[in-house]
């Protein structure tokens, strides 16, 4: 997760210098978190505009091409479908995308966003992906900065210049293919805008009417991995996130056939980890951490993932009463999360599992050394604080049909 922070503190420089505030005590009263959340999915695709593409039961399909392109020594077929403009009830200063898409044989999608000013100024089209399950064809990868007007990627998350933010956005999918072969199938495609505070650090909120929950999710320990496939990170330290997101999928009995991940040697533990790392690395950022990335390889196997942000553990405490776990990226100095299985992190993902009576967070923190040790209970408000105001509060949201989504709030973020 360090090339991340690098990635995201050159953005920082670049983008987000004047929308920097002085650090809030944390006793301070919460400061505005501005999030909304919007999914394309259902007969909301066919809203969008179409060239090439049809709906089906799946969600948007490969009809026709319209149009072509070489990519990686190769030709594909291309065929595009376009949401419609979304606008925004704030000036948000962030995005990120998140999709559940099957790409069979030798094809791929690519999910672009622009956006809108107040002045009517409208960006250029940003590659926030080039994402397909397998690897046999092509290496699935991000492509950064990109920063040539209103915005600049990071990794995964797409980041307005200045403070003034954007008005409204817009998605764009684009499906490719070999020629005369299946094309791919999004099922649905959403995007969390938001516009944060700048503040370093947050007060504690007040633990809710749904305390006491822990969900049995089982336990793996990212550094049983150490050492594991180079090429996909090497494990250990490296892979916090696929430990994360198999936890969440072994929760709901949906981790994938054993064919799947016979490549792994015997004795490896938990093969479908080194698995779930390698239908999650990401070429350009060089690692397993990408956010959608994680979600895209999830929704097929639980049924539904997405990314979003969330404003308080109250917010969580809703999803783990309806049984859902969260995963949540975290980042932390030395001496700032007591309990924690490194001193210090970067940027670090943890399933959130339940809460103590007293609002205390537990997790599943895959940095233990053994499985046994991964359940760790963090103090609330030590949590909050490396949870908040570092990621903006970033989950990936991986559910099944038998535990539909709690009522999400007014403004809505999921």
């Amino acid at each position: 997760m360090v090339a991340r922070l690098v990635a995201l503190l050159l953005v920082a420089v670049l983008a987000s210098l004047g929308s920097l505030t002085a650090v809030a005590p944390a006793t301070s009263a919460p400061a505005q978190r501005d999030i909304s959340y919007t999914r394309f999915e259902g007969s909301a695709l066919a809203a969008g505009k179409h060239r090439g593409t049809v709906v089906t039961e799946g969600g948007v399909a490969f009809g026709t091409r319209t149009g072509k392109r070489d990519y990686s020594g190769r030709p594909y077929e291309r065929a595009r479908w376009t949401a419609p403009w979304q606008a925004s009830t704030f000036a948000f200063t962030e995005l990120v995308a998140s999709w559940n898409a099957v790409t069979p044989g030798d094809s791929w999608i690519e999910v672009e966003v622009r956006g809108r000013n107040d002045k009517g100024v409208t960006s250029s089209w940003d590659v926030l992906g080039r994402w397909t399950s397998g690897d046999k064809f092509l290496r699935r990868t991000t492509v950064t900065p990109q920063g040539d007007d209103l915005a600049t990627v990071a990794v995964d998350t797409w980041k307005v210049k200045g403070s003034r933010g954007l008005v409204s956005w817009q998605l764009r999918l684009s499906l490719y293919r070999k020629a005369g072969t299946a094309g791919p199938t999004v099922g649905s495609l959403g995007a969390v805008a938001s516009r944060l505070p700048g503040t370093q650090s947050v007060g504690v909120s007040t633990p809710g009417p749904h305390v006491g929950t822990t969900l049995e999710v089982p336990s793996y320990s990212q550094m049983a991995h150490s050492g594991h496939y180079p090429q996909w990170g090497g494990g250990g330290e490296a892979w916090c996130s696929p430990t994360s997101t198999s936890m969440v999928l072994a929760y709901y009995d949906a981790l994938p056939r054993p064919s799947a991940y016979r490549f792994v040697p015997a004795g490896h533990a938990a093969p479908w980890v080194d698995y779930a790392a390698r239908r999650t690395y990401d070429a350009d950022y060089e690692g397993t951490g990408n956010w959608p990335f994680n979600t895209a390889y999830a929704a097929p196997l639980a049924g539904h993932a997405f990314v979003t942000r969330l404003r308080s553990l109250r917010e969580a405490e809703d999803f783990i009463a309806a049984g859902i776990p969260l995963v949540a990226s975290v980042s932390w100095a030395a001496g700032e999360l007591t309990g924690a299985h490194v001193a210090a992190s970067n940027g670090h993902l943890v399933v959130i599992v339940g809460f103590t009576a007293d609002g205390d967070v537990v997790t599943n923190d895959p940095a233990a050394d053994e499985a046994a040790e991964v359940r760790t209970t963090y103090d609330r408000a030590q949590f909050e604080n490396a949870w908040l105001p570092t990621s903006g509060g970033i989950v990936y949201v991986i559910h099944d049909d038998a535990h539909p989504l709690p009522p999400a709030p007014a403004q809505a973020n999921w």
